[in-house]
């Protein structure tokens, strides 16, 4: 079964990754906004907020793909909290060991999630393995996500 996810992610460090992990295909998506869109949007904090409590409506699971400083966003935060308000699961992705668009990989940052939210780090050091690892492991930690969510309803 598809899965309809929210991708939750520092855009100014992780665009590029978390493109990388939206293009896998295993689970459906939210699309990215447009540059023109994210400026209307970000105009207030109660936008914002509609913005991100409109993308979670229908969707199943919030993945948060925690790179070097996704712990320390404000929306990521946000985020989180609220896809648990609204009763949807969670996990979370390090995406530390993908590329970005120069070619670099980051440093590993801090989980943002409870512990008893599952996550996922791949093993492989190397970023064309580290997608794979990533693309075959996806539908099973958001499954995972689900069922640990049905637990603390």
């Amino acid at each position: 079964m598809s899965r309809k996810v929210f991708y939750s992610f520092h855009f100014d460090n992780d665009n590029w990754r978390a493109g990388q992990v939206r293009n896998m295909g295993v689970v459906e998506g939210n699309q990215p906004v447009s540059g023109n869109k994210w400026e209307e949007i970000k105009q207030s904090e109660a936008a914002i907020k509609r913005w991100i409590d409109d993308n979670l409506k229908d969707k199943s699971c919030l993945i948060v793909l925690i790179g070097e400083k996704t712990s320390e966003r404000k929306w990521v935060k946000y985020e989180i909290e609220r896809a648990w308000e609204l009763g949807k699961a969670v996990c979370g992705i390090y995406i530390d060991r993908l590329e970005n668009s120069n070619g670099e990989q980051s440093l590993k940052g801090k989980n943002p999630l409870p512990s008893y939210i599952p996550t996922f780090e791949t093993e492989y050091r190397l970023s064309k393995y580290a997608y794979n690892d990533i693309k075959n492991n996806i539908t099973n930690l958001v499954e995972k996500a689900i069922q640990v969510r049905k637990t603390y309803r």
